[in-house]
């Protein structure tokens, strides 16, 4: 996604009116063709007497409103968007990552009540004593009980440097807990930790492409090969996208200068090509690149970029296939329209966006549905070819060299999660109950023992969590890895947590075998296509 594509463009109110007197006038500023006079007449005709004889009474400036987001939903762009002042200043605040004024926590809505379901590390909340869990029962003199996150989190947030007194409930306190903040810019990590893997496998999970992600990635890539590491595994799983100029840099800090990250085609024009500008951290240890279905758009840049060329291996299922570029246009009155106005490619010419059509409900539908890379659906798609002549697909999204499903499930899990999917949210939050109970008593390495398990099946029955005992018992694997994992996100460090879950991990764990027997990237690739065929 372009997040700092602007351009200046016409207010959508001046243009809308002087059509409208014109049309009305019937004056024309030049020769126009009976069909274009038609349309503006008719435009004319409508708002006139949707304004004067609606039986609602509607204003004008409204009206016009309403014709310019009605003219925007009718082009069939998923992506455009009329903003108001403050939509934009939302979509600005969550597109570029978060660098905000505020106290640097996560919030979630846990039965009506405002929840800290993470703390962001160095911000004003984790140096207050916040922690997950807590409810927030008032700001300054409001009480929040019933206020909407978003309503919440607008008021939490606020000029840096300003201060905001919060009032917490706390699980296990029988006194509030008072606080009084000083808002900060919060940095929300793309880079949260960096560990070794096999002694030798140095793992960057990037998690969004915030303003600072390729300096994060760039910090990441020191540490681990100084600490010895002979290979990378570049986790943008799940990673949605984010500031178009970090994908690049962190593309170039694995591929020399001069070579062709990405390109745009717009309308007209010639195509606009991006190459990479500065010396690469390495160009040599073989890398790995993990993507999924919420692989999305600056993320795929990355992941087409390393695969073209050959620089890694592209393991995991298919990303999400968003290769549009949004341009924002500012307007009269501090709105601005978010428009579709180009196509991203890879190097090799591949088209990122995947086709899409938007349903009458407007859902998000695939006009070719995607598999998880069998070959008689490959068959199907454009092929291209890397620098080295391996076969890559286009067709749009990213498909992996190595297709690797997230997770096997035996036939009890599936019952489980069919069984608990109308009452989901009640479940997750008594599990994220049980867990916040016990995470003072677990240590690295603890395994889930039979009475929080028992404990957790009592909480979803009296939550209403449509699942009998032997439902539950027959996913006592999925259970037991649910339960702890969220017992381990509450009580633990992100890279100590994330330890545990690495045997469950079965495409990391597919990543690191095949990385115990390649010393380069050559053998990497080679591997992979020789256990392919």
């Amino acid at each position: 996604m372009r997040i700092s594509r602007w351009a200046v463009g016409a207010s959508v109110g001046v243009v809308a009116s002087s059509v409208a007197v014109a049309g009305f006038a019937g004056r024309s500023a030049g020769p126009r063709s009976v069909a274009a006079r038609w349309s503006t007449d008719l435009f004319a005709q409508v708002f006139s007497l949707v304004r004067t004889s609606s039986v609602d009474s509607i204003g004008t400036d409204l009206l016009y409103e309403k014709a310019a987001r009605g003219l925007v939903q009718a082009i069939g762009d998923p992506y455009a968007e009329l903003f108001t002042r403050d939509e934009l200043a939302s979509f600005s605040r969550e597109s570029l990552g978060g660098a905000y004024g505020g106290l640097g926590m996560q919030i979630e809505d846990h039965a009506g009540r405002a929840t800290i379901s993470r703390v962001f590390p160095h911000g004003p909340a984790e140096a207050g004593g916040l922690r997950p869990g807590d409810q927030i029962a008032r700001i300054d003199t409001a009480a929040v009980r019933g206020w909407s996150l978003d309503r919440i989190s607008k008021t939490l947030l606020g000029a840096p440097g300003t201060t905001v007194s919060v009032v917490i409930d706390r699980v296990g306190s029988a006194q509030p807990v008072h606080g009084r903040f000083t808002r900060e810019i919060v940095h929300q990590p793309s880079v949260p930790f960096t560990v070794l893997l096999d002694r030798s496998v140095g793992y960057i999970p990037l998690r969004v492409f915030s303003p600072t992600a390729a300096d994060e990635v760039q910090d990441a890539l020191d540490r681990v090969l100084a600490s010895g590491a002979a290979s990378v595994i570049l986790d943008v799983r799940d990673n949605g996208g984010g500031a178009l100029d970090q994908a690049l840099a962190i593309a170039n800090d694995f591929l020399p200068e001069g070579t062709e990250l990405a390109s745009v085609r717009e309308r007209s024009g010639d195509p606009e090509v991006y190459h990479a500008s500065h010396h690469p951290i390495t160009t040599t240890v073989p890398v790995v690149v993990l993507i999924d279905g919420g692989s999305a758009s600056a993320t795929e840049i990355v992941a087409g970029a390393l695969q073209d060329h050959d620089r890694a291996l592209v393991l995991g299922t298919t990303s999400f296939g968003k290769g549009l570029v949004q341009s924002v246009f500012p307007l009269d009155g501090g709105y601005a329209l978010k428009l579709t106005t180009g196509r991203w490619f890879t190097p090799s010419g591949r088209t990122i966006q995947k086709p899409r059509r938007l349903t009458p409900d407007g859902r998000l539908v695939e006009i070719v549905a995607d598999s998880t890379g069998a070959d008689t659906a490959k068959r199907s798609r454009p092929i291209y070819h890397s620098d080295g002549g391996r076969v890559v697909y286009g067709g749009g999204a990213i498909t992996p060299d190595v297709v690797v499903a997230a997770d096997t499930l035996s036939t009890g899990d599936r019952a489980l999660l069919a069984a608990v999917q109308p009452a989901s949210q009640a479940a997750y939050l008594a599990t994220y109950d049980v867990a916040l109970g016990l995470r003072g008593s677990v240590a690295p390495g603890f395994v889930v023992e039979p009475a929080w398990r028992d404990t957790l099946y009592e909480r979803w029955r009296a939550a209403k969590v449509p699942v009998d005992r032997a439902q539950f018992d027959a996913a006592r694997a999925l259970v037991d890895r649910m339960l702890g994992d969220r017992i381990a996100e509450l009580a633990m460090p992100d890279s100590t947590a994330f330890r545990r879950r690495v045997s469950d991990d079965r495409q990391l764990t597919r990543a690191l075998e095949l990385l115990r027997h390649a010393r380069t990237q050559s053998d990497l690739l080679a591997l992979a296509i020789a256990q392919r065929g």
